[in-house]
């Protein structure tokens, strides 16, 4: 073969051919509308049962177990939250809920990320063997303390009060090598040494150069625990005796007992113990999937 058969060869086998370069043009439109409309639908599929929640809560219990049940939303609304408020305290049950998983959050939020930049930045003894134990302990089921825990609190005399369900666990395992394990990745050495030579004492150092790198870290752990203060259920239903320290889920426990079996109204106190960490999620979404996500990309 000759020099200028094998360029024309060459340049044949680099040109794509037309009915490829077509057929490569159709296929990212075609599939792109694909991917969009089977996400579509899953969102949509996801986002029903939610629907179905608000659209039951303005309906009776004779409207819901309609075949087939209706989809849109009635005139109970203002019946079912007449009784909803004749059966329980609801507002005072949220306010305590919010409050509750609120400081519990904060505190949370202090302690591990404290924690975690002591077990990350610095070298002491036993700390290999301390961090191992920490870790030891997500292994041991909760249910186990719960009776312990309970001996302790009547012995601090804290039995029918807020602080068993907010001061113990502020420094958890699992928020203390969450932190550990960000800070460890995302702030340099080299910067905290830096601040040590211009002056800066500790605690500065953590408040003002750590503490605003770890932010998304600190807003993922901050939904995870509020969501799950939140929902805790067992915990709440032992400490406290008095109606009106309840929080949202005991309180809500209680209204199948109270108005018999009238579905809508407890939808409709469903739906308020719901809507509250379905915001919080909403607006910390964004630094929620970066924190979760951090470390899987370089």
């Amino acid at each position: 073969m000759t020099t200028t058969q094998l360029e024309t060869t060459q340049r044949a086998a680099a040109t794509p051919r037309k009915g490829s370069a077509n057929r490569d043009r159709m296929a990212g439109p075609v599939a792109m509308a694909f991917i969009y409309t089977f996400l579509s639908f899953l969102a949509l599929l996801t986002a029903f049962p939610f629907y179905y929640m608000l659209v039951a809560s303005t309906q009776r219990t004779s409207e819901i177990l309609r075949i087939p049940p209706p989809l849109w939303f009635s005139g109970s609304l203002a019946l079912n939250y007449s009784d909803l408020i004749a059966a329980l305290p609801f507002w005072n049950a949220l306010v305590n809920s919010i409050s509750i998983s609120t400081l519990h959050t904060l505190l949370v939020l202090f302690f591990c990320s404290l924690g975690g930049y002591g077990f990350a930045k610095y070298r002491f003894p036993g700390r290999e063997g301390l961090f191992a134990f920490l870790l030891a302990t997500l292994m041991v089921p909760g249910v186990i303390g719960l009776i312990p825990s309970f001996i302790i609190m009547r012995w601090f005399d804290w039995i029918d009060t807020w602080n068993p369900l907010i001061i113990p666990g502020i420094a958890n395992a699992f928020g203390i090598f969450w932190m550990r394990q960000y800070i460890d990745s995302a702030v340099p050495g080299d910067m905290v040494d830096a601040a040590r030579i211009d002056g800066a004492h500790e605690f500065r150092i953590y408040w003002n150069i750590v503490v605003p790198v770890i932010t998304p870290a600190l807003a993922a752990l901050a939904i995870l625990t509020f969501m799950g203060k939140w929902n805790d259920f067992q915990w709440p239903l032992l400490i406290l005796k008095e109606e009106a320290k309840y929080t949202l889920p005991v309180a809500l426990s209680t209204l199948r007992s109270l108005r018999g079996t009238e579905i809508g109204v407890q939808i409709l106190g469903a739906t308020g113990a719901i809507m509250p960490i379905l915001i919080v999620f909403l607006a910390a979404s964004r630094q929620f999937i970066s924190g979760i996500t951090v470390g899987s990309m370089k």
